[in-house]
């Protein structure tokens, strides 16, 4: 059986996190479903129910990751690890692109892990095109 995550470890991974997919960077306040708390390595893998285990993930991005925690890099055909929320720094893998609708990879990290998750999906395209309208995006700490 699954552990459960407690309210207290839900509500410090979401602080932790600002309120935004630790993936795709999309704000919790304006998606329609709430966030997940995702084991960055997966409990099938052996992966522990602790803090630094633990990231806010977005429906898609949580569903597109699943149990994986390797992808193929686009552009060297490589398995490359995915980028994890807990040790490098979001910008050093990822950059916005100039118009603020899509997400660039700068690593092979980056670029395996916006393959394998979608992220640059047509729902997050069309997302993130409103809330630049609103001058809410792109999250000043990914900038």
């Amino acid at each position: 059986m699954a552990e459960a995550i407690s309210a207290s470890l839900r509500q410090t991974i979401a602080e932790r996190a600002q309120g935004v997919c630790a993936y795709c960077r999309s704000p919790e306040a304006y998606a329609t479903e709430r966030f997940s708390i995702e084991h960055i390595r997966p409990r099938a893998l052996g992966g522990l129910t602790v803090a630094d285990n633990l990231a806010l993930a977005c429906q898609g991005c949580n569903g597109h990751k699943s149990i994986k925690t390797v992808a193929v890099d686009p552009e060297t055909n490589e398995a490359i690890a995915l980028f994890h929320p807990r040790q490098p720094i979001w910008r050093e893998h990822f950059s916005w692109s100039e118009d603020g609708l899509r997400i660039e990879g700068l690593t092979p990290a980056g670029r395996a892990t916006i393959a394998l998750l979608q992220m640059n999906r047509l729902s997050l395209i069309n997302l993130r095109r409103a809330l630049v309208a609103i001058h809410v995006h792109p999250p000043h700490d990914s900038a």
